[in-house]
Formats: C-alpha cells, sequence, structure tokens
C-alpha cells in the first residue's frame, strides 16, 4: 500500500520541538496546580488515614491540624508534590497528545475517528497516564508517607532516602497498582470530560461564533469545562486514592500482594469510607485542580507557539 501522502493525513506532523513545548506546558501546569493545593491535599489525606479526623469536615480537620502541629504542617510533603507532578503532568499531557494522534492515525478516516472519539480519548488518556506513573509513583509514595506519618523524614530528599534504605524499589512501587486505580480513572474523566464538555459548549455556540472567540472567551471555556471534568476526575478517582493513602502508610497485611492488599482493606473500609471519606475536599481541590491545568496548559503553549491540539469534535447533534 503506497503511503499517506501529506494532503491525505488525517493529523498533522508532531515535531520533537512541538512534543517539548507539549511537556514543558503540561509540566508546568500540573506542578502549579498540585503544589498550590498541597495543603487541600493534606487536610483530605489525613481524613482519609488519620482515625482522630474520621468524619471530619475539611475545615474542621485542618483547624485540628494546625492546632495540633502548626500551620507548617499544611505545606507537608510540597517537595515531592511539586517534583512529581512535574515529571507526571508533562507527561500525562504529552502522551495524551501522542497517542490520540495515533489512535486517530488507526482508524484510518477523519470521519471514523470522530464517529469512534470517545474510545479514542479514553484509549490515549488510560495509555499517557500508565506511563505518566510509572515516574510519578516513587514520589507519590514519598508524599503520603510524609502526610501520614509525623516524623518520617523533614522533606523529599531525606523522605526519598529513607524510603531507599528501608524498602527499597518495593516501598516506591508498593502503591503501584492503587495508584494506577486511582490516575488512570482521574486521566480518563480529566480529559474525556473535558473533550466532551467543550465539544457541547463549542456547538451550542457554532462554529461562526467560535472562530470570532476572544482570549478571554477562549479562557471561560477552559475553567468551565475543566470544572466539569475536575468533578468527574475526582469521584471516578476516589475509592482508589483513599486506598493508596492507606497502603502507603502502612496499612493492611504486608504479607500479601499489593493487588490482595488493595481488595481487603477495600472490605474492611466498607462502602461509606471508601467512596465518602474526604471526597468533599477531593472534589474542591480537583476542580481546582483540572481546571487550572488546562488554562495554564492553553496559555503555555500559546505563549511558546506549541501547535493545537488535534480536535475531533461532532460539529452538529444528530
Amino acid at each position: 500500500m503506497a503511503k499517506r501522502s501529506q494532503e491525505e493525513k488525517i493529523t498533522p506532523d508532531f515535531s520533537i520541538s512541538d512534543y517539548a513545548k507539549f511537556f514543558g506546558a503540561g509540566a508546568l501546569a500540573a506542578t502549579a496546580t498540585h503544589g498550590a493545593a498541597t495543603p487541600i491535599d493534606v487536610v483530605k489525606t489525613r481524613i482519609q488515614v488519620d482515625d482522630a479526623l474520621k468524619g471530619y469536615n475539611m475545615f474542621r480537620a485542618a483547624r485540628q491540624i494546625i492546632a495540633g502541629e502548626g500551620a507548617g504542617a499544611l505545606l507537608t510533603g510540597f517537595g515531592p508534590t511539586a517534583v512529581g507532578y512535574l515529571v507526571q503532568g508533562g507527561g500525562k499531557f504529552t502522551g495524551y497528545e501522542f497517542f490520540k494522534k495515533q489512535f486517530i492515525e488507526m482508524t484510518g478516516s477523519t470521519e471514523k475517528a470522530v464517529e469512534h472519539r470517545t474510545a479514542i480519548y479514553l484509549g490515549a488518556s488510560a495509555t499517557a497516564e500508565f506511563f505518566a506513573d510509572i515516574a510519578l509513583c516513587p514520589l507519590e509514595a514519598t508524599r503520603i508517607r510524609l502526610v501520614s506519618q509525623r516524623n518520617f523524614a523533614s522533606g523529599l530528599g531525606s523522605g526519598f532516602m529513607k524510603l531507599v534504605r528501608e524498602e527499597g524499589l518495593r516501598g516506591f512501587y508498593s502503591g503501584f497498582v492503587p495508584l494506577l486505580f486511582k490516575q488512570v480513572p482521574y486521566a480518563v474523566g480529566q480529559f474525556s470530560v473535558h473533550e466532551a464538555a467543550n465539544e457541547i459548549i463549542f456547538r451550542a455556540m457554532g462554529p461562526e461564533r467560535k472562530a470570532k472567540l476572544t482570549h478571554l472567551e477562549n479562557t471561560g471555556v477552559e475553567l468551565t469545562s475543566g470544572m466539569v471534568a475536575g468533578v468527574a476526575a475526582a469521584v471516578l478517582s476516589h475509592p482508589a486514592d483513599t486506598l493508596l493513602s492507606a497502603i502507603n502508610k502502612g496499612a493492611g497485611d504486608k504479607s500479601q500482594s499489593t493487588t490482595s492488599r488493595m481488595f481487603t482493606l477495600a472490605r474492611e473500609f466498607g462502602p461509606k469510607r471508601l467512596f465518602t471519606a474526604g471526597l468533599g475536599p477531593r472534589i474542591v481541590m480537583t476542580c481546582g485542580l483540572v481546571a487550572g491545568q488546562f488554562v495554564i496548559y492553553a496559555q503555555c503553549k500559546t505563549l511558546v507557539g506549541a501547535a493545537p491540539g488535534i480536535e475531533i469534535h461532532k460539529e452538529k447533534s444528530l
């Protein structure tokens, strides 16, 4: 079969420079938002794993933590959070752009890509997140250990090295399976719902109005679709987030495999604790994270002149 000519290609060619720009924009978006959300994440994690805070809302739990440990406790884990999501965010956004392009090409035509767009969004986001999580897992394990175990270490460097000495590679990746159960649904909700929300908004305004959107109006669209995607990402990923926090704290039978341990803890926690403990602050946090990431990602891409993402939205409803 002859190779598709440039005119027949259904996706643009992305250069190494384009992917580098995607990585930089995604890295900045993720590390800025996750770093800023560290206090909320600390409160959420403590509600999940600290029996003394069980049943507390985020404000009451935050007051309790500050009263007992000082305001600085709310910044526990900032180092591994910032570094971990710098790598993970860059990998996730770059991976989504890359795999989305590959899956569109696999359909063979723009029409088929539009028809199967949901499957493309799901597949691209899940695949990108899997590879990004390999880099994230050691830093996430360090962060959760710092947050959930008082006096574990003084910061990222000391905490990382302590895990190396005490548990080695196994300690870093003991929560990898739960991390996938958390991050893959998160990414699926983040990207797929964001794409769907954008499609609904753009379809409602029509192509002419869309073409005339100002910079501020485009930002408003990103914020709106990002907040909707944030709710979906939070709800889909919350049960595994609770289990990941518990496993990195050391809960469960360590003689079991991580997967068995995860399901054992799920039975012990019960549906109510698994699905609702810390969900309120997680939704608040995730809406800000996801909306902020898409806005920052779009702004950074514009600033550095990165290629636009490939759009396969359906222009008209049935």
